[in-house]
Order: C-alpha cells, then structure tokens, then sequence
C-alpha cells in the first residue's frame, strides 16, 4: 500500500541540487522517496502531513568515513595528546584488544547506540569500517554485524600491522583468508597508506586484491605528511581519498582532473592537532570535496557532523553552501550514491544528499529557519528532527 507524507512548514529548503534554495517550500515523500518538492502554496494532498514549524530543512548528512565497530577507550591517549605529545598510528592497536574480546552482542550494541546518536545529530546515510579486530575471525565479525545497520561497509583489515605480526605475512592474512571472509558484508576495500602503517607497494597489494574481487576502492591517505596515498587512489579510480591533510601542487592537480572525492576529516585533524585539510585550494582547483565524522575512539570521538560542518565554514573558509553540499551530496559521492539522473545513483537506488524527486527522503531539520545558523551559532542543538526514507529516526 502506498503511503505518502507532506512536510510542509519549511522556511528554507536547501535541497543541493540545481534547484537551489528554496523559501516557504513543502516536499512530500512516498514509500520513503521524494515524490514532490516546489512551493507551499501549490503543494499536491498526501496520506499525512507534518508541519515543521517553519524551520529549515536540508538532506541528512551523508558520513562516508566511520569506524564505528570498536570497543574500549582511549581517552588517557587523547589526555597525554592534547599535553604536548603526538599522535602516531600505532594508537590503533590499543584499541584491538578490547574489540576483539567484545564479542557479538556487545559490538552490536555499541554500534546501535552510534547510529542513534548520529541520528541525532542529523545524519541518515552512514558508511562504517571494519579494522580495529585485526584478525580474520574479529574482522569477519565486524563486517557482518556492520552489514546489518549501515548503508555501506568497509573492510580495513590493512589498518595496521597488529603486534608481534610481520607486515608481509599479515598482508597475506589480509587479502587471502580475510578478503575471502569479509566479502559477503562489505560493498569496499580500504588501507591506511600512511608512514607507521603500510607503504605505497603494500597499499597497492591490498587494493589490487579488493578490486580482483568486485569491492570499490577507497584510500586513507596523505594524513601525517605527503605521501602516496592522494596519487594511488587517483591511478585505481578510488571513490574517495579520505583525510588529505599535506597535498602536494601534483595531488591537488590529480583530484581535480579525476572522479576521486577528497574527503575532509576536520573533527580529527583538530583532535590530533595536524593542519585542517585545505579545503579551499581544493575547491578552487576544482577538485570534489567531501566532510565526514570519522568516528572513531582514538582521533575523533564523534559524529556530529553539525560540528565538522560549521568547522568547515569558520576555519576551513568554505561557504555555508560549499559546507553542506560537501557533507551531503559530497559524501554521496564518495559512496557513488549520488543523483546520476532522476534521482537515482548509478546503481539505481534512490540517491543520497539531496532533495529531488526520485532521491531518498532523507531529511536534517534544523531548530532555526535557516541554515547559517549551523555556523552563525556554533556548539550550539541545532537539529531538531531526522528523516530516514520519511521516517522519523530523531
């Protein structure tokens, strides 16, 4: 039976589409699409409606970078970090122990209350990585308990080399029995192609392997000083490149002349004290931009995207616009869920980060009447309902 719902009451509807920005608008979604967006006074009848009180509205928020799949806690690190020390990778290991010692009900649960939690903040679309079990069993783990809550799944098996392994010998691990484990759960293959983790040969090994079996390409790359990620990630048509701190003229040139998103992380960069990723020299090259949480217990504890938003606008000197359509419809990009036409990805599913018809009703409800006021008042509760597909999630 078909059910559609008229949201109406909107004072500025920030739909990231060709559209633009519209005032006093409605939109209705049925059976969790949008069927209809234009002006209050023309909006069609629906099943049910929802006033929202004029407030703005905008696309959920599409994180494509969580690692949400972990236990324990790391905050004696962060302390000993914000007194003056540095963060290296070798942080990741702390955090294995805990995680595999979990178990599945445990991990589950903990990844449940993320997902609230990022609900609350306003996001509806959420990729998640495996990575802190570190072993073929644990990792299997985490994918398959990932597959059953979120929109996309990673596998990050080449995280870092756990201790006490040998790097080639656990790449084996890694992209043979491990590969063969996690295939069924995850939609991507990811590495941490960054000094005290895995080099460029290393990095290519374990992403020629996810292509080999069908898995999308992903890089962490360019965190703690230029490196080889940004180029690798480019030359195998990754979706993304995530962190992308230290860019080389010859790195901003390959981003902008490729389909390879450059994803900001700026929650992390201010945890772990490195430069915020240059987001407007990207934009400026013409480079794709992306902003997610990277939620995770060691360098960024959190999800708000609100936060990373308003980060991006008052310390990364993009607009309000380039913010949010870096945090929507970027971020649906780095997923490839983003509108190719009629409001669908490419693999015809209802796109994400957007606000057209044919796209997901996914919709962030701001307790202001516009936008800016993300920015304008930082820190500050501002979303006051979540939508996923029309439902009610906050």
């Amino acid at each position: 039976m078909t059910m559609s719902t008229l949201f109406t009451g909107i004072s500025e509807l920030r739909t990231v589409s060709d559209a633009g920005t519209l005032n006093d608008a409605a939109l209705v979604v049925t059976d969790g699409t949008i069927s209809w967006v234009g002006p209050a006074d023309k909006a069609p009848a629906a099943d049910d409606a929802v006033d929202l009180g004029g407030r703005a509205v905008l696309p959920g928020w599409v994180d494509s970078h969580t690692h949400m799949i972990f236990d324990g806690d790391r905050s004696a690190e962060f302390e000993a970090r914000m007194g003056g020390g540095t963060y290296q990778a070798g942080g990741i290991a702390v955090t294995m122990d805990a995680t595999r010692s979990a178990g599945e009900e445990r991990l589950e649960a903990l990844l449940i209350d993320r997902i609230a939690a990022a609900h609350k903040g306003g996001t509806t679309t959420l990729e998640t990585k495996t990575g802190y079990g570190l072993n073929t069993e644990s990792e299997i783990l985490a994918a398959q308990v990932a597959s059953r809550h979120v929109d996309d799944v990673t596998f990050l098996g080449a995280h870092l080399v756990p201790p006490g392994a040998q790097a080639e010998s656990y790449l084996d691990e890694v992209v043979g029995p491990m590969l063969d484990g996690v295939a069924p759960y995850v939609q991507w293959i990811d590495v941490f192609c960054e000094r005290g983790a895995f080099d460029e040969a290393q990095s290519r090994r374990v992403l020629a392997a996810g292509i080999e079996r069908g898995l999308g390409v992903r890089v962490h790359g360019n965190q703690l000083g230029e490196g080889p990620g940004v180029a690798l990630a480019v030359e195998l048509g990754a979706a993304s490149v995530d962190h992308v701190n230290y860019l080389s003229d010859a790195d901003v040139e390959a981003l902008a002349s490729s389909n390879t998103v450059a994803t900001m992380l700026p929650a992390c960069d201010l945890s772990t004290r490195e430069p915020l990723a240059p987001g407007r020299r990207l934009l400026d090259a013409g480079a794709t931009v992306a902003i997610a949480s990277n939620l995770n217990p060691g360098t960024s504890y959190t999800s708000s995207m609100n936060f990373c938003v308003t980060t991006a606008v008052l310390q990364q000197h993009l607009s309000l616009d380039e913010a949010i359509r870096a945090a929507t419809y970027g971020g649906a990009q780095a997923l490839r869920r983003h509108d190719v036409g009629g409001g669908v990805d490419a693999q015809g599913r209802p796109a994400k980060g957007t606000i057209v018809e044919g796209a997901a009703g996914d919709l962030h409800v701001l307790d202001a009447p516009s936008a800016i006021h993300l920015a304008y008042r930082p820190g500050m509760p501002m979303t006051w309902r979540t939508y996923v597909a029309g439902k009610r999630a906050f």
